[in-house]
């Protein structure tokens, strides 16, 4: 996965007032109506639809269940296809994005809330390709809303330097939106008219054993910004390594994760979150939630990998979690029923 991780879109009109949604976070409330944090597992293949497409059950887990429960097999039915390596191209809001002849496409079918009898898919304009640019291979997506939303911004970063965003709903309003720059040291907002940087100094980081560096200096290393409900604004670092035995051999999973709380011009290291977890996925958008509203842990990353899942303590990087290869690596946040 890229180092060039887009993790947030937004309205430039910053004034404006913040969605329901977004005041309920922040004013430490939820609703009883909504919807647990499921991780998707895959798909119970059952039969063949209308479109002689091959379909399945929908498979997820609640991200609170124990290791005695088993995976919740759902009456809602998915196209299988969406359950293979290149099935999906990323996840965010709820909504799957997929690339099929160089068109995006956002879908809900892996939404356990969503309808299967009528599915929603948006079609979107193919994106034009830049001179020195390819529009083939994508490495993340990002929806500011759900792309119902009129002021919805979609952003689709490709495999190398072009970015392209769009409005699903069609509307011309003005946007902007942050990315972290190739190696996590700064972050930039562009609007249309002006492009604004901004660098940031690491700062308290911790002091490891020549052991554990060179451990580090051998794994592969990626870059999430996230935004939390209290205003905050992480960046984690997720290290992964490749394991050359047992049944999985040579696949990558998780080693470590560190976490940086981006501050003005620094980039503060970080073992506490407190009350807050964050959830990662190898292709998703991430996002933070106040564990206490959901009764999740606190100061937890929950995460899933191509091969690899669990929760980690930040505090002192341990790990609880299973193996196995995760056909759609995503969770769905929690939603308003």
């Amino acid at each position: 996965m890229s180092s060039l991780l887009l993790s947030r879109v937004s309205r430039l009109s910053l004034n404006k007032q913040p969605a329901l949604e977004v005041r309920r976070y922040l004013s430490g409330a939820r609703f009883l109506s909504e919807t647990p944090t499921y991780r998707i597992v895959g798909a119970d293949h059952c039969r063949y639809s209308s479109r002689d497409e091959s379909v399945g059950r929908l498979v997820v887990r609640n991200v609170k269940a124990s290791d005695s429960e088993d995976d919740e097999v759902l009456e809602k039915i998915v196209p299988t296809d969406l359950m293979t390596p290149t099935g999906t191209i990323g996840a965010s809001q709820g909504w799957v994005a997929t690339l099929k002849d160089n068109v995006v496409w956002l879908q809900d079918d892996l939404n356990p809330f969503a309808s299967d009898s009528s599915p929603k898919r948006i079609s979107l304009p193919r994106p034009k390709t830049l001179p020195d640019c390819q529009t083939q291979m994508v490495t993340n997506v990002a929806l500011s809303s759900s792309p119902e939303d009129e002021d919805c911004i979609l952003a689709v970063k490709f495999v190398g330097p072009q970015l392209s965003l769009c409005r699903p709903a069609e509307k011309n309003n003005h946007w902007m939106f942050s990315m972290l720059g190739r190696g996590g040291t700064h972050t930039g907002s562009w609007d249309l008219e002006n492009h604004r940087s901004r660098s940031f100094v690491y700062r308290k980081y911790k002091e490891y054993l020549p052991s554990e560096m060179e451990d580090m200096s051998r794994c592969s290393r990626s870059e999430h910004l996230v935004e939390a409900p209290t205003g905050q604004t992480f960046m984690v670092k997720w290290y992964t390594d490749i394991f050359w035995n047992g049944p999985d051999n040579g696949v990558r999973r998780w080693k470590r994760f560190m976490v940086f709380e981006v501050a003005g011009g620094d980039a503060i290291a970080s073992n506490d979150i407190e009350e807050l977890c964050i959830f990662l996925s190898i292709k998703g958008e991430p996002f933070c939630v106040e564990a206490s509203l959901y009764g999740l842990t606190p100061n937890c990353i929950y995460y899933v990998g191509d091969f690899d899942y669990g929760k980690v303590n930040i505090g002192n990087n341990e790990r609880v979690g299973g193996y196995g290869f995760s056909p759609a690596p995503y969770f769905i946040p929690p939603q308003s029923s």
